[in-house]
């Protein structure tokens, strides 16, 4: 498993160290966010024209990854 799919990175020095687009300052959590709120994928592209479909895809894939890893409370049933 590739935690960091796509262009998401991950640098102390940028945004404090959460996941980002790489080359953007545009948080993972804020596009999860947006998707999360059922906004169609076209108006996510056009109010941040430097992403892609597929940043779109990788950053539910990267929330998908957190979620499998042991010891997460995502990852462990109830």
């Amino acid at each position: 498993m590739n935690l960091l799919p796509g262009r998401i990175t991950i640098d102390p020095h940028t945004c404090g160290g959460k996941p980002i687009f790489e080359g953007t300052r545009i948080p993972v959590y804020i596009i999860l966010e947006m998707l999360a709120n059922r906004e169609v994928h076209e108006e996510i592209l056009r109010d941040y024209p430097n992403l892609t479909a597929a940043d779109l895809q990788d950053a539910i894939t990267f929330a998908r990854n957190l979620a499998e890893i042991p010891g997460n409370p995502a990852s462990t049933s109830a």
